[in-house]
């Protein structure tokens, strides 16, 4: 029997007329997600648009995303972005330092072998989100905690429903914003993110809220426990921490 995933894929619609947003925006909507199961096996590929509208996921259209987590070494505190008024979906929204897809549109972001597929897609948006160099996010060093699968309504007819891959990255990065995507950004500790989801005028993506209630406070502890004795702190101290072979279900 098809899942719910993979009937919804079928019978997929993309009608919307995209005319009165961003054309930036729009142009990127025509890309290509990875159409995935709930067990996050590729299924096929969709354009963003599709993928976006609650009408295909309430059907159960399901698109493989990640989110990435950089940390500055040197103190531990966590990069986060604002998303951009010209977004389709969540615009005006804090989130972590970046989420996005890998995408069908290009074989290497395909590549499911050690998440090597979202690591390079990872390292890409980051610089054209936040213009922060490749060179800066080496795909070898994102730490893969785990996967969840979340679904949540935007505005309207927007929203998300995802398969999204946790990913923390220890480093010095410069930051360019591009303002498109992006109109502020900060650095936080642990109580200044806790102090800003308690201020009720600040406004954060679903995805960010889930995985902050559950998992982010209890990983970046450790992450600041393992730090070395150079008292610099380095993603990949919290290998094991958790278990990544199955999808996380949180819907």
């Amino acid at each position: 029997m098809s899942s719910p995933a993979v009937l919804a894929a079928r019978a997929a619609l993309a009608s919307i007329d995209l005319s009165t947003y961003d054309p930036e925006q729009s142009r990127l909507m025509d890309e290509k997600c990875i159409l995935v199961d709930e067990q996050d096996n590729a299924i096929g590929a969709m354009d963003k648009k599709t993928c976006h509208l609650m009408e295909n996921i309430n059907k159960g259209l399901l698109h493989r995303a990640f989110s990435a987590f950089i940390f500055r070494p040197s103190d531990g505190k966590l990069l986060l972005q604002q998303r951009a008024s010209e977004k389709i979906t969540f615009p005006d929204m804090w989130t972590n330092t970046c989420c996005s897809h890998p995408l069908d549109d290009f074989e290497q972001e395909k590549i499911e072998e050690a998440q090597l597929g979202v690591r390079i897609a990872a390292s890409r948006k980051l610089e054209h989100e936040l213009g922060i160099p490749q060179s800066q996010t080496p795909i070898d060093e994102f730490q893969y905690l785990t996967k969840i699968h979340y679904l949540a309504p935007s505005s309207g007819m927007w929203g998300e429903h995802e398969v999204d891959y946790i990913l923390f990255l220890t480093a010095d990065v410069t930051v360019t914003p591009n303002q498109n995507e992006i109109q502020d950004y900060k650095y936080v500790d642990k109580a200044e993110l806790q102090a800003m989801f308690n201020d009720s005028s600040n406004s954060f993506t679903p995805w960010f809220k889930l995985i902050a209630r559950d998992f982010l406070f209890g990983w970046w502890d450790t992450l600041l426990e393992r730090k070395g004795f150079n008292g610099r702190v380095y993603a990949k101290t919290l290998t094991g921490v958790a278990d990544g072979s199955k999808v996380i279900k949180m819907v």
